[in-house]
């Protein structure tokens, strides 16, 4: 099962029609949980962070292999994401993507994480990166699959 872990919720209905038009392809090839947790807002982000952080590992189990969404995290391309993914699921039976907030992550939540990934070095709107991270998963069962879709 993939589970993602977002800070914060989709707002607009075009990228709620997107998300769920992904849902609907990810679901031939594996369950699919999405989960998210309110986002904070104040002037002290050591406090935001936090507050994220306790929400979002209340929704981790200690079996679970984390992925953090990281700017500064490891750059794959997409079929080594999709390798990277195929070998994850040999040992653990749960992968959860975690995506923070405005003001990323704690620094606890990143200690947590079992591999940091990055998708480049700019800046994405979040709920457009949510997007991305699904498309992505979706190419990386493809490729697994050997079907035609991933260029």
């Amino acid at each position: 099962m993939i589970k993602i872990l977002c800070v914060g919720k989709m707002k607009e209905k075009y990228w709620r029609e997107a998300l769920e038009e992904y849902q609907k392809r990810l679901s031939k090839y594996t369950k699919l949980s999405i989960v998210e947790v309110t986002d904070f807002e104040g002037d002290h982000i050591p406090t935001i962070l936090e507050k994220e952080k306790n929400l979002l590992i209340k929704q981790i189990d200690s079996k679970d292999y984390v992925i953090t969404m990281d700017i500064g995290g490891n750059e794959l391309s997409s079929v080594e994401l999709s390798e990277k993914i195929e070998s994850i699921f040999l040992s653990h039976s749960n992968i959860v993507f975690v995506i923070g907030g405005s003001y990323g992550l704690h620094e606890e939540m990143k200690k947590r994480a079992n591999f940091s990934l990055s998708f480049s070095k700019l800046t994405f709107p979040h709920q457009l990166f949510r997007i991305l991270l699904l498309e992505q998963l979706y190419r990386c069962y493809k490729i697994q699959n050997h079907e035609t879709y991933h260029k």
